[in-house]
């Protein structure tokens, strides 16, 4: 069994009482049907996606809807992404169990879990301190002590914890921050969405002599508010 495994095979803690057969059901068919079948491959992606219960990340109201192929409200004007975005994006991270990944927008916690769950040590930062409180809580009472999470800017990233193998960011700034990039350990990539209302989902790679990017689709997520907004 490969690190990813033993971590998905150990991970749950008070949340495996609160799944039960039936969403793990519904999760089966949201990664055969959504995510597998749109041509995501990763086996620790879809191993993670199989096993997080996306159910409790959601509110209760809509948990009947938690595991459609779409974005749901989570409160604050905030979503938690459609699933196919979730297992792309974690993807594209090209991340391996053990490595530290940067998460600007914490959400639900659910794209990070998802990372833990493949193994890697999570730090994600949530500039509302309401959803960053509620998110760290959830991810403690399910059993996900590799995620590590704080309230801010996410502009300024978390250096005192980098480099970072992957970054990936859930809000769209209209340019890429600097400090992000400078927190990128060489090899690593950031996966990140950017422009103002149509928006291209990127990969920055950092080489040894600079950066290489590739657009992948386009997409529409929230925008990244904080100290990007005020960037010339």
């Amino acid at each position: 069994m490969s690190m990813a495994g033993g971590w998905l095979a150990g991970c749950g803690g008070q949340g495996r009482a609160q799944d039960d057969a039936e969403s793990a059901r519904l999760r089966e068919a949201m990664v055969t049907q959504q995510i597998q079948a749109r041509g995501v491959r990763s086996e620790a992606v879809l191993a993670a996606m199989r096993v997080v219960p996306r159910h409790l990340f959601v509110p209760e109201e809509l948990r009947s809807a938690s595991y459609a192929d779409h974005p749901l409200p989570i409160g604050e004007g905030q979503t938690i992404s459609q699933p196919y975005i979730v297992g792309l994006m974690s993807e594209l991270l090209e991340v391996r169990a053990g490595d530290k990944v940067l998460e600007i927008g914490t959400g639900s916690g659910y794209q990070a879990a998802v990372l833990a769950a493949m193994g890697c040590e999570v730090y994600s930062i949530e500039i509302r301190a309401s959803l960053a409180a509620t998110a760290e809580a959830r991810l403690k009472e399910l059993g996900y002590p590799n995620v590590h999470v704080r309230a801010g800017d996410g502009y300024a990233g978390w250096p005192e914890a980098g480099p970072f193998r992957g970054i990936i960011v859930t809000a769209a700034p209209e340019r890429i921050p600097v400090p992000l990039l400078q927190q990128l350990a060489v090899g690593g990539r950031l996966v990140i969405p950017v422009g103002a209302y149509y928006q291209q989902l990127k990969v920055v790679t950092r080489e040894p002599q600079g950066f290489s990017e590739k657009d992948v689709l386009p997409v529409r997520f929230v925008p990244m508010t904080g100290k990007i907004e005020r960037q010339p």
